[in-house]
């Protein structure tokens, strides 16, 4: 919640809602009344405050945030971003080490495709659940966060 999340960070950083106040070019009513619920800062408040804790608005008005390192704003969490890298790498591998399976022992590939029930045959299925891992790799990296 903002009123909270104005509270946390005005303490965290030793300031009295006076300080607070004319540091973002403030009444300390105003502080008073953002931190009490009782009224909404206006946007070019809401940015003079992110500004001041260094970090983003979305974070101040209720995104995530980890305030013990609100020092550094502009790096987002990238679990998604980790995952994707991950997908990629793992679908890649796959990739290369059945391409080199069916260029040393053919019959392998052969057996695969012998021991599919679908009509694409069992190395189709293999290349394409690999490709797919990628692609979902590619999206958890590239995906609006």
């Amino acid at each position: 919640m903002l009123s909270e999340k104005i509270y946390e960070l005005r303490r965290k950083c030793g300031l009295s809602q006076e300080q607070l106040a004319e540091k973002i070019g403030v009444s300390r009513q105003a502080i008073s009344k953002w931190e009490g619920g009782l009224s909404t800062p206006e946007l070019d408040k809401l940015k003079a405050l992110s500004e001041y804790f260094n970090i983003t608005v979305d974070e101040l008005v209720g995104g995530k945030t980890d305030t013990a390192d609100s020092a550094k704003p502009n790096e987002p969490v990238q679990t998604g971003g980790r995952v994707g890298i991950g997908l990629c790498i793992l679908g890649a591998v796959c990739l290369i080490v059945f391409g080199i399976l069916m260029v040393v022992q053919p019959s392998a590939a052969d057996k695969v495709s012998e021991s599919s029930m679908i009509t694409l045959n069992g190395s189709g299925i293999l290349v394409i659940l690999f490709v797919s891992l990628m692609a979902i790799g590619i999206f958890l990296i590239f995906r609006k966060r």
